[in-house]
This record gives structure tokens, sequence and C-alpha cells, in this order.
């Protein structure tokens, strides 16, 4: 599982006492540290660097992929990539319509309406919502994609 901009590590801690290995990035890891100490923790600024998380240059995909309020568009798409061939993507994160109730205000942190469904394309959409919730109040897009499984099937040659 990878948790992107894990901060306090509550999503780490709880797969983590699921027996799932955990992986979070973040630019500041010590209190994921602290709430997950058996998870692989990368302090990596992904917003100024470059993608972290790749093996001999190949983006390394895993069975979970969860991002909670966080939004950095240049990066949408390797996250997207990020999700392992039978595995899913939960992404909830503030929308359109966040600034009359607060922060963030800026368009920059606020998803437009169906940007998270554009940018899962290629995903199969399990849950998808857009709208406000309360406690504390908040406009929110989230989404629960999975990628279809790597085929089974070994091709034979033909006789």
């Amino acid at each position: 599982m990878l948790d992107i901009a894990c901060g306090s590590g509550r999503h780490l801690a709880w797969f983590a006492a699921r027996q799932h290995a955990v992986t979070g990035v973040d630019r500041d890891t010590n209190q994921a540290r602290l709430h997950a100490p058996c998870a692989e923790l990368l302090c990596a600024d992904i917003e100024n660097n470059p993608w972290p998380l790749q093996i001999d240059g190949a983006l390394r995909t895993f069975g979970a992929v969860v991002v909670t309020n966080y939004l950095w568009r240049p990066s949408m798409q390797t996250v997207v990539n990020s999700v392992a061939p039978g595995g899913v993507l939960l992404y909830e994160t503030f929308a359109d319509g966040n600034e009359t109730l607060g922060r963030p205000s800026r368009p920059d942190f606020l998803l437009q309406p169906g940007e998270l469904l554009q940018a899962c394309a290629g995903l199969e959409v399990v849950a998808y919502e857009n709208g406000t919730l309360q406690d504390p109040p908040r406009v929110v897009q989230r989404i629960a994609a999975v990628r279809a499984p790597a085929s089974k099937c070994a091709l034979t040659p033909s006789r």
C-alpha cells in the first residue's frame, strides 16, 4: 500500500495493523514514523523533485494507493499509474466550492467538477462522489477505482 502525502501516518498505521506492507511519502515523515514505525517511509518533496518511487527508472506499483487531502496536478497521472494490476486507488481531496467554507480556497488546490473522474480514465470506477460533507464542513471529490488484473492467459502457439 502506498500513502501519498502520508502526513501523520494514520492510513499507514491502519493498513499495517492489518498485516499489509506499507509505504508512505511526504516532505516530513517524522509523525508518520511515530504512528507507523514498520512503514517504508520516503522523505521527499514530490512537488519540486522527480517522483521518488521508481526502481531502475521504472515506476513502482502498489496493490493500493491512498491519497487524502492532497492535490498536485502534475503528479496525478503518476499516482494513477502507480496502481498495480488488480489494485485499488482511494483518492479524496478538496473540490471547487470549498472556498466558500474555508481552506483550501485557491483553485490550485481544488478539483474541478469531474476532474478526478477524468484523471482515473483507464481504471474501473467503483464509487465516486462530489459534494459537501459536514464535520468539518468541506466540499470534496472522492473515488474508489480499480485497475483490471493482468491477464492470466498465456498465448500458446497454434498448430
